[in-house]
């Protein structure tokens, strides 16, 4: 595929940047608890929520206090919505949210495409042209070295790439937690550096520019809103 490393760019750690990291952990916990319980070793997907957060370096008292939320009654209500669009040049952009107000957040969005000279699209106008797949990043480990794995765990996998930074392995987004689980269990010293369900586009584009200009002042604006989880774009960076 070759499409992942290319969208994976990592975002600065300033300290606005690190509070929204924050601010995000914070709320998909808080969440991903009050829906599956506050036991880590009862919900395995705050489990995972949890490692993941740890090592992104979000503070463990941040983590408590999210779970503790729930524990305490405090009902607080948050809508999962996906923005789509066009950037400047014709590039798609998906905008996964999690807000408490949906009204302030699609303006919020909506703004963003606008002032980058971009246009919101009705829902599904770009994600058909994306492939929605688990993600697992690995080092310490050979491409062959994984097929066994997976085979042992009876794992199944779409696609399977391996270059100077390790191994990557694409599978259904179910199997996410499936995959990581059979490499650990067939090489204890295999290090994760990425494991995420996303959205991979079939096709990249390269744009030059204005277009490139206005696409990162899009991708600058969205990243400012505190609403937004996750962008997904075809553009090769």
């Amino acid at each position: 595929m070759g499409r992942f490393p290319n969208i994976a760019a990592s975002k600065a750690k300033t300290g606005a940047a690190k509070a929204k990291v924050y601010s995000s952990y914070a709320k998909e916990i808080y969440l991903v608890a009050k829906q599956g319980g506050t036991d880590p070793n009862g919900n395995l997907t705050l489990r995972h929520l949890i490692e993941k957060a740890k090592k992104e370096q979000v503070p463990s008292d941040i983590i408590k206090r999210a779970i503790d939320k729930v524990n305490s009654g405090v009902d607080e209500n948050y809508t999962s919505v996906r923005y789509e669009g066009f950037a400047s040049g014709g590039a798609t952009v998906m905008v996964d949210c999690l807000t408490d107000n949906v009204n302030r957040t699609v303006s919020l969005v909506r703004n963003a495409f606008t002032k980058s000279k971009g246009k919101m699209g009705v829902s599904g106008c770009v994600s058909h042209m994306y492939e929605h797949l688990a993600v697992v990043m690995v080092k310490n480990i050979t491409e062959d070295e994984v097929l066994e794995a997976l085979v042992m765990g009876n794992v199944d996998a779409k696609e399977i790439e391996q270059d100077s930074n390790g191994v990557t392995i694409y599978g259904e987004p179910a199997d996410l937690y499936k995959i990581k689980e059979a490499i650990s269990a067939y090489k204890k010293d295999a290090e994760f550096t990425f494991e995420e369900v996303t959205m991979l586009p079939n096709d990249m584009v390269t744009l030059e520019g204005e277009d490139k200009e206005l696409f990162e002042k899009l991708l600058t604006m969205l990243d400012d809103i505190e609403d937004v989880q996750k962008v997904y774009h075809n553009v090769n960076l």
